[in-house]
Formats: C-alpha cells, structure tokens, sequence
C-alpha cells in the first residue's frame, strides 16, 4: 500500500480486514484500536508486547493489511497524527505548497464536491436513518454541544430541532456546568456532539459520562475521528480538508439539512402543529416584517 495521503485511515483498512485477521492478528487489531494511533507508534517489539503477540505477528498483519511492511504502516500513521494536530498556519503552507493555479472559487468548488463524494460512500443509509430515528423520538430528551468552531453548527442543528419537537437542549459552552446537564439525562436519551480536529478533551469526559447513564451518542466528526467515538453509538465522519488554513464545515452541514428533513418527516403532523403555533407567536410579537 501506498504512504501517500488517502482518505482511508488506517483504523478503516484495520476494520475491513478484521473478519480475515487470525486469532492474534485480532488481538493486535484491538490493541492498535483501542488507543489509536498512538499504540502504534512504538517499535515492532514494543507493540507486539503490547497487544501480548509476537514481532512476527505483527509484521504479517500488517502485510496483510495491504502495507509493504512495519515501516510503511508506521509512515501511515504519522501522517494521519501530523494531520489531526496542524494548527491552520501548517495547513495553509501546505495547500499553498500544492495549490493549482486556478482562481480560489473553483479550487474550493473542486475540493468540496470531492468531500461530498467521498463522505456519502462512507456513510451506511441505515446507520443515518436509526440516528434520526432516535433524534425523533419525542420519549427522548435530546442534547447538543458543539466545539470552539463546531458549536455553531450545533446551534443550527439545535434551531431547527426546537421547532421540530419538544425536550430539546443545547449545553452552554462553559465545560464546569456539563455535569449539570449531564444530571438530568436519561438512559435512552440522545447526546449530538461535534467535535473535528484539533479535538477538545473535555467532549470525551462529557461523553463518558453520558454514555455511563445509558444515553445513546450521536458524533460528527472529520475522517480521523475525534476520540469521542469510543463512546458514540453513531458516527458520521466527514470529509473536511479544503484549499486553507481552515477546515470545511460544508459537508458536516449538509449532513444536518438531511438529518433535519428526516426527522421533521418522521413525526411531520406534531411538526405542523409546532411550526404553525410558532408562526402565531412570530406574528404577535411582530419579529418578522410582513409583506404591506
């Protein structure tokens, strides 16, 4: 397998092979999972005692998985490190570095629409359809928290599920009144979160504890996925990387508008009835401009 960059991750070329992966070849795909992609960056002999096989063992898996060798699965790894932790000025040298010489609208153009493509051939139709089935179950309270860059999205997200249905939540900011909200969550109650590069730490301490009370995890993450998801029973990973020091939130949008459609189809008459009760308080409070 090639070193050079690709949308695939290592996890993901872990988790193809997995079912063909001998007994111990499995007990070392687990090991390199479960702290991942940290676990394998030590040497071969200091992975291989930490997943408790043999060097041997992991220089066939790794061959196996379609890599020449340790060092070309290492080489992998370091990249897919390098990139989750590149603060905007690195990532504006090296688009800069490789930019095509064409005007910013059509490289934008380009690099979007190849997100959009390759995100939607990753995401399974089930997994998006049981995840707005249980954003529209009204028994479910529903809670929302998004990063330093991604909280606006969850308040798009929380917008437009308040008129949809009731017992929807959008956690402050503020990290020490998480356990507040936490507080007050159920088992079965549902926990959106957004979280992509350079992850925040404390969305993993807010979502275990939630996960420890039985609330079922919604993430929306980038292709290398936030540590949140060890404690996500559903993850949409997005392609996020454009021609800047930024990432793209374009994707992870269009991502929400479907899931928004979805879930005001679901329960469509309530959100009739929702939605025309708030256009009489619109109207009385007089918020929006009417037409003369």
């Amino acid at each position: 397998m090639s070193s050079k960059a690709t949308s695939t991750t290592v996890s993901d070329v872990i988790n193809a092979h997995f079912t063909v992966l001998t007994r111990a070849e499995k007990q070392l795909a687990e090991t390199l999972l479960d702290n991942y992609p940290v676990s394998g960056l030590g040497s071969i002999t200091t992975v291989a005692e930490n997943a408790g096989v043999s060097t041997p063992t992991v220089a066939r898996m790794v061959q196996k998985l379609g890599f020449r060798g340790f060092p070309d699965f290492q080489a992998r790894l370091h990249q897919e490190l390098e990139a989750t932790i590149s603060n905007p000025i690195t990532k504006h040298d090296r688009w800069a570095a490789n930019a095509p010489g064409t005007h910013t609208l059509n490289r934008f153009a380009d690099a979007i629409t190849s997100n959009l493509r390759e995100t939607l051939t990753q995401i399974e139709p089930q997994e998006f359809d049981e995840a707005a089935a249980l954003i529209a179950d009204r028994k479910r309270s529903i809670y929302l928290l998004g990063g330093r860059i991604t909280r606006s999205l969850a308040d798009y997200l929380f917008t437009h599920l308040q008129v949809i249905r009731p017992g929807v939540t959008e956690i402050a900011t503020n990290a020490s009144a998480w356990p507040h909200y936490v507080l007050d969550m159920r088992q079965g109650d549902v926990l959106i979160l957004f979280d992509i590069r350079r992850y925040e730490q404390e969305m993993v301490t807010l979502a275990k504890s939630a996960r420890e009370r039985g609330v079922e995890i919604i993430l929306f993450t980038d292709r290398w996925s936030s540590p949140v998801a060890k404690s996500a029973s559903r993850v949409f990973r997005s392609q996020i990387e454009v021609p800047s020091a930024w990432d793209s939130s374009v994707v992870i949008l269009f991502l929400i508008e479907a899931l928004i459609e979805a879930v005001q189809s679901s329960n469509w008459d309530e959100t009739r009835d929702r939605m025309k009760t708030l256009e009489g308080l619109f109207d009385s409070t007089r918020i929006f401009r009417k037409p003369v």
